[in-house]
């Protein structure tokens, strides 16, 4: 019978990018609810926002380049995900800026 490590390989892999995803998902939702319902005194949480959403994309871009391998869609798809997660992270330090300055 085949038994695999479950500290190693692509399962675990995918099983915490889904925690991940959920997590910071969630956190995402409750800090637009947050900010939204008062924006006046929350505008900090916006670049909180984009930043969380940039970390997601980022980590997600990484992990199909990786495992795209040979496979160009899931390569390109990922530097999607990377380019995306650029400018999300561009428009969290612009907020800053905007917020601060």
């Amino acid at each position: 019978m085949y038994n695999r490590d479950r500290r190693k390989g692509p399962g675990s892999i995918a099983l915490f990018l889904d925690l991940l995803h959920i997590i910071i998902g969630a956190v995402i939702v409750v800090l637009a609810v947050i900010s939204f319902l008062n924006p006046e005194d929350h505008m900090i949480m916006f670049p909180i926002i984009f930043l969380l959403g940039a970390v997601l994309n980022l980590i997600y871009g990484v992990y199909r380049v990786k495992e795209g391998g040979h496979n160009k869609k899931a390569c390109r798809g990922g530097f999607a995900q990377i380019l995306l997660g650029g400018i999300l992270l561009a428009v969290s330090i612009v907020s800053v800026i905007s917020i601060w300055g």
